[in-house]
């Protein structure tokens, strides 16, 4: 019994030298993030959206946070689980099993938008570590709020919360926050003016990851759910200048 937890533990930490190794290969091989906000300056151009954006309001955050990368504030760039999640799911060929957290997500808006596959993934962990430690969770954040899509024409956030709510991001409400930060995984497929079904899943969805990380309560989520969506809606087309 001791030899076998004396292999287990010699191949527990040769598994951790070679991780390391590997780990700073990738940081040598992936680009600087220096070029982070004129990247995004020139998709916002490319799209006629303003920059640089507002800064990500608490609710939309908590929200985005909430559904997207709970381990936001604590993690370094990456999720391991998450990582491991993804490598086990190429090793038994079923594909990407989610967990990019928003430092990866972005990195994959601004550096490798058209890429895909285990190279792209590997870049998207480099450079998602370079972004952690390169700038302000409140910067990432309202970054990340610049270049998303969020459906019906609409990129980056002012655009969004304008376009679906005619109100302003630190405007929103909880309901709107969670349907906003909603749309983020399939834009077009939930867009709650074209598809209202679709948009409500997703709106109930991200306030029970809301309940569950604390930011609510139970009883308030049920009550936001029993906004109507039309009255989310009710001042679609724009905020008043």
């Amino acid at each position: 019994m001791r030899l076998f937890f004396r292999r287990a533990l010699l191949a527990l930490i040769a598994l951790l030298v070679v991780c390391a190794i590997g780990l700073a290969g990738l940081l040598l091989l992936t680009p600087s993030v220096a070029n982070a906000r004129q990247l995004a300056e020139a998709f916002d151009h490319a799209q006629g959206a303003p920059y640089p954006g507002v800064a990500a309001p608490p609710r939309f955050s908590a929200a985005l946070e909430a559904t997207e990368d709970h381990r936001f504030a604590t993690e370094p760039g990456i999720d391991l689980f998450g990582a491991a999640r993804f490598f086990s799911g190429v090793l038994r060929g079923q594909g990407d099993q989610g967990g990019s957290t928003l430092y990866q997500q972005l990195a994959k808006m601004l550096y490798t938008p058209d890429e895909a596959g285990v190279t792209a993934k590997a870049d998207q962990v480099g450079l998602a570590i370079k972004l952690k430690y390169s700038y302000s969770g409140a910067e990432i954040l309202r970054l990340y709020g610049d270049v998303a899509y969020f459906g019906h024409g609409f990129y980056g956030l002012q655009e969004a919360s304008c376009g679906y709510f005619g109100v302003q991001p630190d405007q929103m409400s909880w309901p709107q926050s969670a349907l906003l930060a909603g749309l983020v995984q399939a834009p077009s497929s939930d867009d709650p003016i074209s598809y209202a079904a679709a948009g409500r899943s997703r709106e109930q969805h991200v306030l029970g990851r809301l309940v569950a990380v604390g930011a609510i309560s139970q009883a308030s989520a049920d009550g936001y759910l029993k906004v109507p969506l039309s009255a989310l809606l009710a001042h679609a087309g724009g905020c008043r200048a």
